[in-house]
Protein backbone atom coordinates (compact mmCIF):
# COMPACT_ATOMS: atom_id res chain seq x y z
CA UNK A 1 0.00 0.00 0.00
CA UNK A 2 1.70 3.25 -1.35
CA UNK A 3 0.90 6.72 0.22
CA UNK A 4 -1.41 8.79 -1.45
CA UNK A 5 0.08 12.07 -1.19
CA UNK A 6 3.67 13.09 0.86
CA UNK A 7 3.11 16.78 0.41
CA UNK A 8 2.50 18.95 3.19
CA UNK A 9 -0.95 20.47 4.04
CA UNK A 10 -1.07 24.09 4.34
CA UNK A 11 -4.11 26.16 6.37
CA UNK A 12 -4.25 30.19 6.33
CA UNK A 13 -6.52 31.39 9.28
CA UNK A 14 -7.11 35.64 10.23
CA UNK A 15 -7.03 35.82 13.69
CA UNK A 16 -10.34 37.54 15.06
CA UNK A 17 -11.24 39.38 18.19
CA UNK A 18 -12.68 36.35 19.71
CA UNK A 19 -9.89 34.12 18.78
CA UNK A 20 -7.95 36.45 21.50
CA UNK A 21 -7.23 37.38 25.01
CA UNK A 22 -7.37 40.47 27.18
CA UNK A 23 -3.69 41.09 25.23
CA UNK A 24 -5.73 40.96 21.90
CA UNK A 25 -3.18 38.47 21.42
CA UNK A 26 -4.27 34.34 19.79
CA UNK A 27 -5.51 32.07 22.53
CA UNK A 28 -2.98 29.32 22.61
CA UNK A 29 -6.04 26.78 22.91
CA UNK A 30 -7.54 27.85 19.06
CA UNK A 31 -3.72 27.70 18.13
CA UNK A 32 -3.72 24.13 19.38
CA UNK A 33 -7.08 23.42 17.43
CA UNK A 34 -5.44 24.73 13.81
CA UNK A 35 -3.10 22.45 14.51
CA UNK A 36 -4.79 19.83 15.01
CA UNK A 37 -6.82 20.32 11.86
CA UNK A 38 -3.92 20.57 9.85
CA UNK A 39 -2.34 17.40 11.65
CA UNK A 40 -5.51 15.40 10.71
CA UNK A 41 -6.16 16.80 7.05
CA UNK A 42 -2.34 15.79 6.18
CA UNK A 43 -2.62 12.39 7.78
CA UNK A 44 -6.04 11.65 6.12
CA UNK A 45 -4.42 12.92 2.52
CA UNK A 46 -1.14 10.62 3.09
CA UNK A 47 -3.55 7.67 3.77
CA UNK A 48 -7.06 8.47 2.70
CA UNK A 49 -8.09 7.30 6.09
CA UNK A 50 -9.85 8.98 8.95
CA UNK A 51 -7.99 10.05 11.81
CA UNK A 52 -7.74 10.79 15.18
CA UNK A 53 -5.58 12.60 17.53
CA UNK A 54 -3.73 10.16 20.28
CA UNK A 55 -0.80 12.06 21.11
CA UNK A 56 0.54 15.83 21.00
CA UNK A 57 4.41 15.87 21.90
CA UNK A 58 7.32 18.25 22.04
CA UNK A 59 4.73 21.29 21.44
CA UNK A 60 6.61 24.53 21.81
CA UNK A 61 4.81 28.12 22.02
CA UNK A 62 8.01 30.71 20.96
CA UNK A 63 5.50 33.59 19.61
CA UNK A 64 2.52 35.13 20.02
CA UNK A 65 0.08 36.14 17.31
CA UNK A 66 -1.57 39.04 17.25
CA UNK A 67 -5.17 40.04 16.15
CA UNK A 68 -5.58 41.12 12.43
CA UNK A 69 -2.58 38.45 11.60
CA UNK A 70 -2.83 35.56 9.72
CA UNK A 71 -2.12 32.48 10.90
CA UNK A 72 -0.16 29.75 8.30
CA UNK A 73 0.17 26.00 9.91
CA UNK A 74 1.77 23.78 7.77
CA UNK A 75 1.48 19.97 8.36
CA UNK A 76 4.04 17.13 7.55
CA UNK A 77 3.99 13.40 7.61
CA UNK A 78 7.37 12.23 8.93
CA UNK A 79 6.62 8.75 10.46
CA UNK A 80 4.24 6.07 10.46
CA UNK A 81 3.85 2.75 12.41
CA UNK A 82 1.24 0.33 11.35
CA UNK A 83 -1.91 2.10 12.66
CA UNK A 84 -0.15 5.62 13.14
CA UNK A 85 0.91 8.48 11.66
CA UNK A 86 3.35 11.35 13.20
CA UNK A 87 2.82 14.68 11.37
CA UNK A 88 5.31 17.18 11.88
CA UNK A 89 3.16 20.84 12.57
CA UNK A 90 4.64 24.18 12.29
CA UNK A 91 2.95 27.39 12.56
CA UNK A 92 3.84 30.96 11.34
CA UNK A 93 1.83 34.38 12.22
CA UNK A 94 1.93 36.80 9.52
CA UNK A 95 1.63 40.69 9.79
CA UNK A 96 -0.72 41.58 6.83
CA UNK A 97 0.85 45.31 7.03
CA UNK A 98 4.07 44.09 5.69
CA UNK A 99 3.82 40.27 5.37
CA UNK A 100 6.75 39.74 7.44
CA UNK A 101 6.22 36.07 8.89
CA UNK A 102 7.61 34.53 12.17
CA UNK A 103 7.00 31.26 13.66
CA UNK A 104 4.99 30.77 16.71
CA UNK A 105 4.53 27.53 17.62
CA UNK A 106 5.98 23.88 16.73
CA UNK A 107 4.42 20.06 17.66
CA UNK A 108 4.44 16.60 16.73
CA UNK A 109 0.82 15.02 16.60
CA UNK A 110 0.27 11.12 16.54
CA UNK A 111 -2.57 9.92 15.09
CA UNK A 112 -4.21 6.64 14.84
CA UNK A 113 -6.37 5.84 11.48
CA UNK A 114 -9.75 4.20 12.38
CA UNK A 115 -12.42 2.60 10.70
CA UNK A 116 -16.56 3.42 11.39
CA UNK A 117 -16.38 1.15 14.63
CA UNK A 118 -13.91 3.71 15.84
CA UNK A 119 -11.09 0.42 15.21
CA UNK A 120 -7.29 1.09 14.32
CA UNK A 121 -6.68 -0.02 10.61
CA UNK A 122 -3.49 -0.06 8.88
CA UNK A 123 -2.30 2.82 6.77
CA UNK A 124 0.69 2.98 3.64
CA UNK A 125 4.18 3.50 5.46
CA UNK A 126 6.28 6.70 4.72
CA UNK A 127 9.70 6.18 3.91
CA UNK A 128 12.04 9.34 4.01
CA UNK A 129 13.66 10.21 1.46
CA UNK A 130 16.13 13.16 2.09
CA UNK A 131 18.77 14.18 4.34
CA UNK A 132 15.59 16.59 5.99
CA UNK A 133 12.92 13.36 5.97
CA UNK A 134 15.65 11.16 7.71
CA UNK A 135 16.08 13.57 10.69
CA UNK A 136 12.57 14.49 11.42
CA UNK A 137 11.55 10.18 11.02
CA UNK A 138 13.93 9.93 13.66
CA UNK A 139 13.04 12.61 15.86
CA UNK A 140 9.55 11.54 15.59
CA UNK A 141 10.99 7.73 16.72
CA UNK A 142 12.39 9.15 20.10
CA UNK A 143 9.51 11.14 20.66
CA UNK A 144 6.95 8.26 20.20
CA UNK A 145 9.27 5.66 22.05
CA UNK A 146 9.93 8.49 24.70
CA UNK A 147 5.90 8.45 25.14
CA UNK A 148 5.43 4.19 25.38
CA UNK A 149 8.15 4.47 27.93
CA UNK A 150 5.74 6.77 29.92
CA UNK A 151 2.47 4.93 29.10
CA UNK A 152 4.28 1.40 30.44
CA UNK A 153 5.32 2.68 33.97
Amino acid sequence: MEPFSTEPVTLIEEVFPQDTNAYDTLFGGRLLSLMDKAAGITCSKFAHREFVTISIDTLEFKAPARQGDLIEVTGKVVFTSTHTACTKVTAYAMNKSNWSRIMICQGYFFMVAIDNQMRPIPIPQFAPETEEERREHANAIEIRNHMLRKKSV
